[in-house]
């Protein structure tokens, strides 16, 4: 009997030697030399953890001191290398087997225990293919949620009325984004949409739990970490939900099989394409090839859909509210701008429409340009050693990434950078540009380049950021007609939250609201 314990122990000691010979045998971090880190190396351990909540004011020192050149800054992972813009041409189109950008969304979120992220290239295809190809279709059936949403999940507000704005925004763009991925049927299943929330809940949480652990070990410690478990069952959720309407639209398939076949016989056109579903799920299911068009695949697939759109969509129209709720004297010109906007017999705008609403469209800039949801963009891992055009060679298994939110307050390229200036970019398409600020034709929200780096770069910024700048411009078109809006008496702009390179607006962020008497 006395020798259990004697075995337990040595059991568990070998299990420690066994994880720190793996652990100190793994590739040790190589830097370039005379790339200068952020804070020097005499704090390397402590500065690595001052970047999980004061990443932006590292980012930006680093950014002001080497202004134009690589630097290094400290983070928990390791020294992220800082990329200048001049490189930017080269790496945006370097192999992705060299140079890749996936990874590291499976890294940030631990995807291999959470299963966030993914190597498939279905969804951004489909997104680059259809949904901008159909956004004229897609766009009334938005309007239609977004009208029936505001309508159902804002209180009364028949005197001024406190809303968490952050909780109340997140089910809102969780129902209007199902309404894109899958139609009514989706967006009104409330099963669907309280999971898919919780996935994105459950998603994060779980990853920064498993940074806890050491590489070695996590496949051990997620198994103590609930949010992972509750994603198991997540996916059986989306599948009860999902794969019913990928039925649905197989039987429908068949008939325009039929439809192609006979109606042009009958010299009419090809097919009655009204009666296509316009849908995320339609398009990935029609475009899906081999394993991809298994039902539980394109099911999971919709749920990290989920993930990204609700992360990302719903931060930008809640930071939004926040400024404007901070800033009142905007609400006026905005609101006019929107009820200009011509509309269809529906009550619904068109592209076109949207295309037009410059003012809103720059107070969203401006606001994306101080709070961006993440501080580091462009980033990819380096697979093998990569030599850049001036001789540089950044070694394998380096972290790089382009510093955003410091790059919308460099001066050289915004005047007077730390100044919130809601028409800024209004002012930049009526003028005509200086050669050291941004040009005008790139001063729009969705605009992807050097000087504005919020959606990436190159071949993989972010291919749904035009149906996203139509989304939020309705959905805060929409909240102004229908409410007044002001922060509490003595009350600032709530704060945004950083962790690491995400910057989030925060939880607790409430505004006051009161319903317009002439609606």
């Amino acid at each position: 009997m006395d020798l259990f314990p004697r075995d337990y122990l040595f059991a568990g000691l070998a299990v420690f030697i066994f994880w720190w010979i793996i652990d100190h045998s793994r590739h040790k971090q190589r830097y370039i030399r005379n790339v200068p880190i952020v804070g020097g190396k005499a704090n390397l351990k402590r500065n690595r953890q001052k970047f999980v909540t004061n990443s932006l004011q590292i980012l930006r020192t680093g950014y002001e001191e080497n202004n134009d050149e690589l630097f290094y800054v400290p983070t928990p992972i390791g020294e992220r290398l800082i990329i200048p813009g001049r490189y930017l041409e080269e790496l945006k189109s370097a192999d992705m087997a060299v140079v890749d950008f996936q990874a590291t969304f499976l890294e940030m979120f631990e995807g291999a225990y959470t299963t966030l992220g993914t190597h498939s290239r279905l969804l951004p295809q489909v997104v680059r293919a259809q949904l901008n190809q159909y956004l004229p279709d897609v766009l009334p059936e938005i309007q239609c949620e977004i009208r029936d949403s505001v309508t159902e999940l804002f209180p009364p507000c028949q005197d001024w009325t406190v809303i968490n704005v952050t909780e109340l925004m997140a089910v809102l763009v969780a129902r209007v984004s199902s309404r894109m991925f899958g139609g009514p049927a989706l967006s009104q299943n409330r099963e669907w949409i309280e999971a898919s929330l919780r996935f994105a809940h459950d998603g994060f949480n779980a990853a920064q739990k498993l940074k806890m652990w050491p590489d070695t070990l996590k496949f051990i410690g997620q198994h103590f970490i609930p949010e992972v478990r509750s994603i198991k069952n997540t996916y059986k959720i989306a599948e009860r939900a999902i794969i019913p309407l990928l039925d649905v639209r197989s039987i429908k398939n068949t008939y325009k099989i039929a439809e192609r076949a006979i109606i042009p016989l009958l010299d009419e056109r090809e097919v009655d394409k009204s009666k296509k579903a316009h849908d995320l799920l339609t398009w990935m299911y029609d475009q899906a090839q081999g394993a991809e068009k298994d039902k539980k695949f394109i099911a999971g697939t919709l749920l990290k859909v989920s993930f990204a759109a609700y992360h990302t969509s719903a931060a930008a129209p809640t930071q939004l509210l926040f400024d404007i709720a901070a800033m009142p004297e905007h609400i006026a010109p905005l609101l006019g701008e929107y009820l200009s906007a011509p509309r269809d017999n529906n009550q619904n705008i068109s592209v076109k429409g949207f295309a037009q609403m410059v003012k809103l469209d720059s107070i969203m800039k401006e606001s994306q340009r101080f709070n961006p949801l993440l501080l580091l963009t462009f980033e990819r891992i380096i697979k093998r050693d990569f030599t850049l055009s001036d001789g540089v060679v950044i070694p394998a298994n380096t972290w790089i990434g382009c510093a955003a939110q410091a790059i919308g307050m460099d001066r050289k390229l915004y005047p007077d950078p730390d100044t919130f200036d809601a028409f800024r970019f209004v002012a930049k398409e009526e003028a005509t540009a200086t050669s050291t600020s941004v040009p005008a034709t790139k001063a729009h929200y969705t605009s992807a380049n050097p000087g504005s780096m919020a959606f990436g770069y190159g071949q993989h910024a972010c291919p749904g950021r035009f149906f996203a700048m139509m989304e939020i411009k309705a959905i805060i078109g929409e909240i102004l007609s229908r409410f007044e809006m002001r922060l509490a008496d003595g009350e600032m702009r709530p704060p945004s939250v950083t962790f690491e390179t995400q910057h989030l607006p925060h939880p607790a962020g409430k505004v006051l609201f009161k319903r317009r008497r002439c609606t």
